[in-house]
């Protein structure tokens, strides 16, 4: 059996995948499934999920995302590894129109969404550079519904590698020379006060 941590330690922000597997809308189902039984802020459950699997509505949300802003230098993902889903988080503003009060909600769902699809043996990543209002058209989304966080779901086709803080104690992400992706995580001692 899997552990928490070894899920936690396996659930990394891709930002490559191979295109040739596709994600079914069963599949995402499963996740938003387990998303659904997190807890919400007084129990409003304002969130809805937004399901993207078929080729044409996955392009259309691609165009309108942007990634690893951290990486100026690079445009990702790389060309023929883009997701083969999304996910796009939304608040309902009938239930509540107030979204600051639901993002803690929204950070528990994706978390949870992106610990199933590790389970699942696929990856994501959460994307919150995006184009609002061309992700809410692209998926003619009605006017109650406000996106607030677009998750990526595929299966990965890179490496992550978690590593120490650089020397002077950055935790830039970074990439080498043969595309490796390093997440810089800080010690549990310099954490916990």
């Amino acid at each position: 059996m899997t552990t928490l941590k070894e899920l936690v330690l396996a659930n990394r922000s891709y930002r490559g995948y191979d295109e040739s597997r596709r994600i079914t809308r069963e599949e995402l189902l499963e996740m938003v499934d387990c998303a659904r039984l997190t807890a919400s802020s007084v129990n409003h459950q304002p969130l809805k999920f937004c399901l993207v699997c078929e080729k044409e509505p996955v392009r259309k949300i691609q165009s309108y995302t942007q990634w690893a802003k951290g990486l100026r230098n690079l445009t990702l993902p790389h060309p023929g590894k883009c997701p083969t889903a999304f996910i796009v988080i939304c608040l309902d503003v009938r239930i509540d129109p107030n979204a600051a009060r639901y993002q803690r909600d929204v950070g528990v769902a994706a978390q949870t969404i992106l610990l199933k699809s590790t389970e699942m043996g696929l990856g994501g990543c959460m994307i919150g550079s995006y184009n609002a209002a061309g992700v809410k058209e692209a998926l003619a989304l009605p006017e109650h519904l406000t996106p607030q966080l677009v998750i990526a779901i595929g299966k990965p086709a890179e490496t992550v590698v978690l590593t120490e803080p650089g020397p002077d104690g950055s935790v830039a992400y970074y990439r080498d020379e043969n595309d490796i992706h390093y997440v810089p995580k800080r010690a549990l001692a310099d954490i916990v006060l």
